[in-house]
């Protein structure tokens, strides 16, 4: 059932499963909480209370807001995990990813831990052989496209090379309802958006958080011509000991959708693990 939380600028749309620690996902752009469709209901049997949430200008949250940056979102997701009761452990992908590090730097005591799946949260650069490696071209072209020209069709066109390989069974069903949101009034907007905003605001705060992160990157993920790198890279500039990164053998940008069992395994060991620690 989709519930809904006024905060400073607009509305977002989320909901809740299950009981027990709180865990917020949090998709990334030109997307929605049925990102994580096939992830809640094992996070929710593994006895964790689940609350998947839509982007500020994505799925069913409201579209008139005056900023779409990282920090913005970070705030929403603050907002919601406040409001919920939090502290809760954060998910967030690519977007949501360097906004779960302001989000764990900004307020400590409510992120007991955070999980970014394949994020942007450093400032990024394109070297000259980046551009050899083809699945990161293909990707690149039709991510500029989008952008420039408010292209639907070239935002699904992007998605299918950002899933490589094997799909999952309902992946036509998904493209079409992500198409569907997007030539929602605002919706494309906002995915544009979030696409113009620097990560550098995300990079700034990796030395401040206190909390322990987990990064997953695919290993044929084309919004880096070397996912390992950029993980490796946002480990690194955490505190000490706080990072660790796993990679997903055939991953694409969305490893939730093409392998959501490795991805839960991956977030409950973690999770355990750092429990045991405690």
């Amino acid at each position: 059932m989709t519930e809904y939380l006024a905060v400073d600028g607009g509305t977002i749309a989320y909901e809740v499963a299950g009981s027990g620690p709180l865990v917020v996902l949090a998709h990334g752009m030109g997307d929605s909480r049925a990102a994580y469709r096939a992830v809640v209901p094992p996070l929710v049997a593994a006895g964790h209370r689940v609350a998947a949430v839509d982007l500020r200008g994505c799925g069913e949250s409201g579209v008139d807001w005056p900023a779409w940056s990282r920090t913005a979102i970070a705030g929403d997701l603050l907002a919601l995990i406040r409001h919920l009761g939090g502290p809760a452990v954060l998910v967030g992908h690519s977007v949501s990813g360097g906004a779960a590090t302001i989000a764990a730097a900004q307020e400590p005591s409510l992120i007991t831990a955070v999980v970014e799946l394949a994020p942007f949260t450093r400032k990024q650069s394109v070297r000259l052989g980046d551009l050899r490696v083809k699945r990161f071209r293909q990707g690149m072209l039709r991510l500029l496209g989008t952008g420039l020209f408010g292209s639907v069709p070239l935002w699904r066109s992007y998605l299918d090379v950002a899933c490589p390989g094997a799909k999952p069974a309902d992946w036509a069903e998904r493209l079409d309802r992500i198409e569907a949101l997007l030539r929602e009034p605002g919706r494309m907007k906002a995915l544009r958006a979030m696409g113009r905003s620097a990560p550098t605001d995300a990079g700034a705060r990796l030395g401040d958080v206190r909390c322990p992160v987990l990064v997953v990157m695919g290993t044929l993920d084309p919004d880096w011509a070397d996912p390992r790198a950029e993980g490796a890279a946002i480990v690194d500039a955490l505190p000490s000991g706080l990072g660790r990164l796993e990679m997903i053998e055939g991953a694409g940008h969305y490893p939730h959708d093409q392998f959501p069992e490795q991805v839960v395994s991956l977030l409950l060991g973690f999770l355990r693990a750092e429990a045991d620690r405690v």
